[in-house]
């Protein structure tokens, strides 16, 4: 298996997204670096997973390096699990999508919900190499509360006392969907890329 240990690409194009990874990460001697300009992979997959593979082995093809990809959402329990994977194509803009969901729910007491986060990780010929997945439980507020992207101000973490915006990075790192699946993976990433 080829390896590049000093170089990590995320396939993303969100800066903030890449900073929280990154962080998560807690990479001394590992450079990572946001994935280039103007690349978008079509999410085509039916689960989380399937989107973060094809976004990771995509990526590490095309860039000929190692690459880490996720693929998150929320999903509301009275509304089927929607808005899903599709959670990003709610609306043209987060205030647009969480509009749309608080709409959807109305003033139901059932609020229940989760955010979900799939991570792959690929060597640079694109094989996945590692993979993972993180739940983070909790509840859809009424009304925003705090700033942050997605639908992160509407979702109360019980567990924090607070919504997903304004959790500390280490809260994030701890108790968020993307960090509990970067966490999983996170001795085996050590291993691979040297780091």
């Amino acid at each position: 298996m080829e390896r590049s240990p000093d170089l990590l690409i995320i396939a993303s194009g969100n800066p903030a997204k890449v900073a929280e990874i990154r962080s998560m990460l807690d990479a001394t001697t590992l450079q990572v670096r946001q994935q280039p300009d103007g690349l978008d992979i079509e999410e085509t997959g039916s689960t989380y997973l399937e989107n973060a593979r094809l976004k990771a082995t995509e990526v590490a093809r095309l860039s000929g390096h190692w690459a880490l990809a996720d693929d998150s959402g929320i999903a509301v329990d009275s509304l089927g699990g929607a808005p899903g994977i599709y959670s990003a194509r709610y609306g043209s803009s987060d205030d647009e999508r969480i509009q749309r969901l608080l709409e959807e729910l109305g003033d139901s007491p059932y609020r229940s919900g989760s955010f979900n986060s799939a991570v792959a990780v690929a060597d640079p010929t694109g094989a996945i190499q590692l993979e993972a997945e993180g739940i983070c439980r909790g509840e859809i507020l009424m009304e925003p509360r705090g700033h942050g992207f997605g639908y992160d101000s509407v979702f109360w973490v019980r567990e924090a006392g607070c919504t997903y915006a304004e959790l500390t990075p280490h809260q994030l790192s701890k108790l968020g969907s993307r960090g509990k699946a970067i966490r999983q993976i996170a001795t085996a990433m050590r291993r691979l890329l040297n780091f």
